[in-house]
Formats: structure tokens, sequence, C-alpha cells
């Protein structure tokens, strides 16, 4: 049971971007703090909608 509980908060967790904002900070060498986090939102939203699309 707690094994689930595990995956499935870690699922969660992905979802939400927080393992990916983790991986960006252990990346770049960064500490956690709110400026971080809206150049980390910044860039993956530029990089999401700003390619340009097929058909």
């Amino acid at each position: 049971m707690r094994r689930a509980a595990r995956l499935l908060l870690a699922f969660l967790r992905e979802l939400a971007d927080e393992r990916a904002y983790a991986r960006h900070l252990a990346a770049h060498g960064r500490a956690a703090s709110p400026e971080e986090w809206r150049r980390f939102c910044d860039h993956r939203f530029r990089a999401r909608f700003t390619r340009p699309k097929c058909c």
C-alpha cells in the first residue's frame, strides 16, 4: 500500500512539474526561489508554444 502511495505521489509531482523543476535546479546548480520558478516556467512556456506546428 505504501509503495502504491509513493508511486502515485511521484506521478503527481511529475504532472505538476515539480520533478522537472528539481532536475532544472540540479542541472543549473541553482537554489529554489520564486524568481527561479518564474524563469523555469517562462522557459517551458516559450519552448512549448513558440515552436512552429506542422499541419
